[in-house]
């Protein structure tokens, strides 16, 4: 996939994802009942009301769960589905049954995903001049246009090495950390935003992260100050400065529906909005 050189290495060939995790799938030899359970425990759904949604019995599921039945591999998915399980655990579910995973995990280099790596390329490019980037599961950086290179202007190469990580760079304090004007509301967001993810994925390198950047010392920054006219932000905006002005953006992340691969499924797509007609007009103006 095409990347803006905001590195100093190359890119990487396909997302990490949270291999080596600490999930309810990695207690090797359980049998596929306890880790159902753990599941289900995690999402404080009852025997019940899985078995409903699952079009299944109570009786069936505390029997899987307990060993007394082996599920049939249409049964371990359709449970999986219902408990949402990330479709890289869905694998391991299926193994720890003793079939063979359903989903394959396609190296994002491979000739296989040619349609969605020009698709995702012009999604970025068509962006522009506004930030956009792709992230795969450990908020490691796959893709970026000009507006996240923009962004990055000025930051030490020693955090521009591959694999970029999203959530590094952002609070450093020696990335974008100190230029974000409200640096302590959008910290709180990125780690609410990031401890979700790891209620979903129960994922040890995302729980690492976590940790680091939740460890860095909060930067000290200048009062955002007020736009010179009002804004009505309609969701909490990043604000940040670029060149002695200051640029307010609005997040938005999208992933994509009923994955069949688990490369894709742990791929999300971020952009950045311009959240106030200034910022909207600053962006224009640069590639004008």
């Amino acid at each position: 996939m095409t990347v803006v050189a905001i590195g100093t290495e190359s890119a990487p060939a396909g997302p990490a994802g949270p291999a080596g995790s600490a999930t309810p799938t990695d207690a090797g030899g359980r049998g596929v009942g306890p880790l159902l359970r753990a599941w289900r425990e995690q999402r404080r759904m009852s025997q019940l009301e899985l078995a409903l949604r699952a079009d299944s019995s109570a009786r069936h599921v505390s029997f899987v769960e307990t060993g007394r039945s082996r599920p049939s591999e249409d049964m371990v998915l359709r449970l999986a589905e219902q408990l949402d399980v990330p479709v890289r655990e869905r694998n391991a579910l299926l193994l720890a049954a003793g079939y063979a995973p359903r989903f394959p995990q396609t190296p994002l280099d491979d000739p296989a995903l040619d349609a969605l790596r020009s698709g995702l390329e012009r999604l970025l490019q068509g962006y522009e001049p506004y930030p956009a980037l792709v992230m795969d599961a450990r908020y490691d950086v796959v893709a970026a246009n000009r507006g996240i290179a923009m962004l990055l202007e000025g930051v030490p190469e020693s955090l521009l090495t591959q694999p970029l990580n999203a959530m590094r760079l952002t609070l450093h304090p020696q990335g974008l950390a100190p230029r974000i004007r409200n640096l302590r509301e959008w910290r709180d967001h990125l780690l609410a935003q990031m401890e979700r993810q790891i209620a979903l994925y129960r994922s040890k390198p995302l729980r690492e992260l976590y940790e680091e950047v939740a460890a860095y010392p909060v930067a000290h920054t200048e009062p955002a100050g007020e736009p010179s006219e009002p804004v009505p932000y309609f969701a909490l905006p990043m604000r940040i400065e670029h060149e002695g002005r200051i640029l307010s953006f609005i997040s938005s992340v999208a992933t994509f529906n009923t994955p069949m691969d688990v490369t894709v499924a742990e791929l999300a797509v971020e952009t950045f909005l311009p959240a106030d007609p200034a910022t909207a007009k600053y962006l224009r103006d640069l590639t004008d």
